[in-house]
């Protein structure tokens, strides 16, 4: 019996590896039909068995060369991106030392594009898959199973494949056409492998689009998977009551009917428990598409939306096709809702962004208020028209994954250093959302979000905070102190914002210290839990809870620049922002 394993190191353990799984999937059905003597592949049958090693990059390398070591595969296959290429370099010679009778191949975007190169680097590899891997990896498979016919005779005219031949000459064969997709099996039977991480699904490949930063404008062939048979794979999800099934295809709504039956099917059968993830253009929403949205249970999606830039010369550049009035419609349309959560991305160091310019997409993105924005950094990909263009755009990246810019002919690297402590204050206080009233108050003091946080950013700096892990509650006095240092007289009502922001998701009982001593007269709330245990003026489904479980399952809290009691009632939290229940109530006087 003959061994392959399919390594996959995962960037967290929450995440799965679809590529491997559908690599597997493929290969298995294709060895199942070749119980005749000669396989689909062209090779005599012989027994090989796949196995599928998942590890991650915060493991220690030599715990996951142990365990390849103990699997003992005939044939080993890294599955390879940018979060993982360096921990895969520094195995590699290792292995090649502990397992040398072991055939070790590659693939994935990260070795996709320079195949001959990296075979030179390392005389450890046999080979090199390129591209899409499903067919390329069963007719390695097959080979595997006629080992009779000797190393490397049997891989002459394999497509998709960069190799050493049997004389150790690097072969670098032509590039395999891509599949229909409704020939990859579905790779998920038994999904209790899969709890508490996130699933991965396509149901199509490709993009139409032609982004000069992102892989996917390389392969304009965009394919999608028969309707009939996403429904049923999805069904399979829903019946699982799998937690998240995120949809790695680049431009999910590209093709209207496509995704409007997905959508409509998913609302259909919604399980009350599956959340599904979409990347998706969202000025090439419909009203069709968008009611649709608006009528699905909250949480059911949630969408990701690439926006990159507001700089119309920067999108013209990066040959980015967008209606950027229409997106901005659609994003407020779809929140407006507040049913679906929605992530908006923005990319620092593309070109003609300097710092002014990206300070301006940062606002107007920051103005439809996505749950989400994210602040990423320009990583120049292999075989993408932006690595090609590097000299023209003055451009420097860092030389070890992920190759993230350092500076452009418009952006220093001092200014990116800016963006990295606008990244971090917008994930902190922003994109937590336990800060929402509080940062109502800061934006009204500042001219913009961005000169707000970038002066966020240079008070941690200063303060020496962005040195230090902090607690959660410490980002709450942080804040407080930042605002008694540039507006004092605020310090009073920020306390509150911040007080009501902690205990709108807190069911803290110890109190923070930023909040100093309650102001809650103790024979009040005492009343008013006696009251409420009787009455059910504010909390109606409690029927039979007494005064203390009451007590237990909410916090009352006094504010005393507003003169009322808040009641936060935890029991039903708002399923996008995980916020408890906030209950004005008014003092009779």
């Amino acid at each position: 019996m003959r061994k392959i394993l399919l390594a996959a190191v995962n960037a967290k353990y929450i995440h799965s590896n679809l590529a491997v799984y559908s690599l597997k999937a493929y290969a298995d059905a294709r060895l199942r039909q070749s119980k005749s003597p000669v396989s689909s592949a062209g090779h005599a049958a012989g027994e090989v068995e796949i196995e599928i090693g998942e590890y991650t990059i915060n493991q220690q390398p030599d715990r996951i060369m142990e365990d390849i070591y103990k699997r003992r595969p005939d044939l080993l296959c890294f599955s390879c991106y940018i979060w993982n290429i360096q921990m895969i370099r520094s195995l590699l010679p290792e292995l090649g030392k502990v397992l040398p009778d072991t055939e070790i191949w590659l693939g994935g975007p990260e070795v996709s594009y320079d195949p001959v190169r990296l075979l030179e680097q390392f005389p450890q590899v046999t080979g090199i898959m390129k591209g899409e891997g499903e067919e390329t990896f069963a007719v390695l498979a097959g080979a595997l199973a006629a080992r009779e016919a000797g190393p490397g005779t049997d891989l002459e005219d394999a497509e998709g494949i960069t190799w050493r031949d049997s004389r150790g000459q690097i072969r670098d064969n032509p590039w395999r056409q891509p599949l229909d997709m409704d020939q990859i099996p579905f790779v998920y039977q038994d999904m209790t492998d899969f709890r508490h991480r996130i699933v991965y699904y396509e149901s199509s490949r490709g993009c139409p689009f032609s982004c000069s930063y992102c892989l996917s404008s390389v392969d304009k062939r965009l394919r999608f998977r028969s309707l009939s048979l996403v429904k049923r794979e999805l069904q399979f999800f829903l019946d699982a009551g799998t937690e998240q099934v995120k949809f790695v295809d680049r431009t999910f709504n590209c093709r209207h009917d496509h995704a409007l039956e997905i959508w409509k099917y998913i609302r259909r059968h919604d399980n009350g428990i599956t959340n599904f993830h979409f990347e998706v253009s969202a000025d090439l929403l419909n009203e069709e598409e968008l009611e649709l949205i608006r009528s699905m249970r909250p949480g059911l999606i949630q969408l990701e939306i690439g926006v990159q830039s507001t700089n119309p010369e920067t999108i013209r550049e990066i040959r980015r096709t967008m209606d950027l009035a229409r997106l901005e419609e659609n994003v407020r349309n779809v929140r407006e809702g507040r049913n679906v959560h929605q992530h908006l991305d923005l990319i620092a160091g593309l070109p003609w962004e300097d710092l002014e310019s990206f300070g301006r997409s940062f606002d107007r993105v920051y103005a439809l208020r996505p749950d989400q924005l994210q602040l990423g950094f320009l990583k120049i990909l292999k075989g993408s028209r932006m690595e090609k263009m590097k000299e023209a755009y003055g451009l420097l990246c860092r030389d070890t994954p992920p190759y993230e810019v350092l500076s452009t002919r418009w952006l220093s690297y001092g200014d990116v250093l800016i963006l990295k402590g606008v990244e971090e204050m917008t994930e902190l206080y922003y994109n937590s959302g336990q800060f929402r009233t509080a940062l109502e108050l800061l934006e009204l003091r500042e001219p913009s979000p961005f000169a707000l946080y970038r002066r966020l950013a240079a008070f941690y700096e200063r303060e020496g905070l962005d040195q230090v892990q902090h607690a959660r509650a410490a980002r709450y006095e942080i804040l407080l102190d930042f605002v008694r240092e540039n507006w004092p007289e605020d310090a009073g009502e920020m306390r509150e914002r911040l007080i009501f922001d902690y205990y709108l998701r807190e069911n803290a009982k110890s109190r923070p210290a930023f909040a100093g001593e309650s102001r809650a007269d103790g024979q009040w709330v005492r009343g008013f839990y006696e009251t409420e245990a009787r009455e059910h003026r504010f909390l109606e489904d409690c029927e039979g809870a007494d005064k203390n479980q009451l007590r237990r399952m909410t916090h009352l809290e006094y504010f005393p620049l507003k003169g009322e009691y808040v009641l936060f009632d935890y029991r039903h939290r708002d399923p996008l922002t995980n916020d408890g229940r906030g209950i004005h109530i008014a003092i009779e006087k």
